[in-house]
């Protein structure tokens, strides 16, 4: 049990076998004993801001044609991006798994004893104690949906989700808690950490208010509560609402701001790898969906020979304009909330509310002369309109695959997409098990008690 906390957890202040490196202060390292010794873990970004790697490969905007980059991909991103029944060997780590629930350990530890500690002043423990909830929330969102089905309320109290770890214990049990559970514990923490949290954050890595109303959008989102994800997104745009207008660098790309200062972008998480140096290729039908003149195509992509190795095709491009090479944003950004609401509101037959909100996001998306705008049709075309804008909007992040995902409870979205790869044909069908990501044979190795997924 120890090594397998020690694996999912990676936490800096355990060491295999060791239960002392958690109750006595040890050569060269510090207990947690101050407030500020919880803030300087908490702004460590390295751990807490990390989001997902592997959907980048899974969904359908991604579509590796090159037979040189397919023989090039390595073989973890190789068998997630055809979808194959197992990702890993025995020994090989899933970076995803293990990053997400090293913030999870980090989080307890503050929720564990930031309300003790010393030389602080009670807002500042109950801030910080918010913080943690956030971001515990923010990684167990992303862990669900990674690795257990789609949300459905006719089955989540059934269908297996993720280990919950609440607190630092070596000796939690690991077994897979219901997806179910897994969501209401999102949605508790979030719900609990608002009130103890600043309206916007000094720095968007931090958790806000603004972070945590964002968040639950993104929840009720997946669990098709439209009407609180509108509610939700709609209390975040009175907080923040900047937009980039992408008009601005039509013509020069100098000044794009790098993630910390995108007005955008609300709670700053990235993948949690480093983004590949050759970049990932898009698939024909977004490149065609996204056409020549909308500066998402200009701007973002570039042709493969930009790309080090070449590549025949096109890749994505967005995370070089703000020197960040390895940063892809994924955390919950204004123009995500916009779609929410627009989405809520085409689904509740309010197809010119949403006419509305597309036509404000598309027109600081084209070159003035090029934009001809949207007009309201009916409720589906205007539900249909935003689907495709999210397409647009967040091609090369991995936010497609979670999109893919619950958009198949939907008869009018739901689609089966085929791969070849390196000779091979793959085809993923609506809400076949392969949606569900499974859990490294390491860790079942070392852990029985934790279920396989169904694949």
């Amino acid at each position: 049990m120890k090594q397998l906390i020690y694996i999912i957890a990676a936490a800096a202040m355990i060491a295999t076998g060791c239960r002392k490196y958690v109750e006595i202060d040890q050569i060269g390292k510090r207990t947690l004993t101050y407030t500020k010794d919880y803030r300087a873990i908490l702004d460590n970004n390295s751990q807490l801001e990390a989001g997902f790697f592997m959907p980048i490969y899974s969904g359908d905007d991604t579509r590796i044609l090159d037979s040189l980059k397919q023989v090039q991909l390595l073989d973890i991103p190789g068998n997630v991006y055809s979808w194959q029944a197992q990702y890993w060997g025995d020994t090989q780590s899933d970076s995803d798994w293990e990053k997400l629930y090293k913030a999870i350990y980090t989080c307890n530890e503050v929720l564990a004893g930031v309300m003790d500690s010393k030389n602080g002043t009670d807002a500042d423990k109950r801030q910080l104690y918010a913080e943690a909830l956030t971001h515990r929330a923010y990684a167990y969102w992303c862990l669900v949906n990674i690795y257990g089905p789609q949300y459905d309320s006719a089955t989540a109290a059934k269908d297996l989700g993720v280990p919950v770890l609440l607190t630092p214990d070596l000796f939690t049990p690991l077994n897979r808690a219901s997806v179910a559970i897994v969501y209401d514990r999102i949605i508790t923490d979030l719900k609990a950490a608002a009130a103890d949290l600043p309206t916007l954050p000094d720095y968007n890595t931090r958790p806000s208010k603004a972070a945590v109303y964002s968040l639950l959008a993104r929840t009720y989102l997946m669990t098709r509560d439209f009407t609180n994800a509108r509610s939700y997104a709609e209390q975040t745009l009175a907080l923040q609402s900047g937009l980039l207008d992408l008009r601005t660098y039509q013509t020069s790309a100098t000044g794009f701001p790098y993630r910390l200062a995108d007005p955008e972008v609300i709670f700053s998480k990235v993948n949690a790898n480093a983004y590949p140096f050759a970049g990932v290729q898009l698939d024909t039908a977004l490149l065609s969906l996204l056409g020549t003149k909308d500066l998402r195509y200009t701007l973002f992509v570039r042709p493969g020979a930009s790309f080090s190795p070449a590549f025949t095709g096109f890749g994505y491009w967005r995370q070089k304009y703000s020197r960040e090479t390895n940063m892809v944003t994924q955390g919950p950004g204004v123009p995500e909330m916009m779609l929410i609401k627009a989405e809520c509101a085409a689904r509740s037959n309010d197809a010119a509310t949403a006419t509305d909100i597309l036509n404000t996001i598309r027109t600081r998306r084209f070159r003035t002369a090029d934009y001809v705008a949207l007009t309201p049709g009916t409720a589906q075309q205007a539900l249909e309109n935003v689907v495709n804008e999210r397409k647009r909007e967040f091609f090369g992040t991995g936010l497609r695959w979670f999109d893919q995902k619950r958009l198949n409870k939907d008869a009018a979205f739901a689609r089966t997409v085929t791969r070849r790869f390196k000779g091979v044909e793959y085809i993923l069908e609506p809400n076949s098990p392969r949606y569900t990501y499974p859990i490294g044979t390491k860790y079942i190795l070392l852990n029985p008690e934790i279920e396989q997924s169904i694949r």
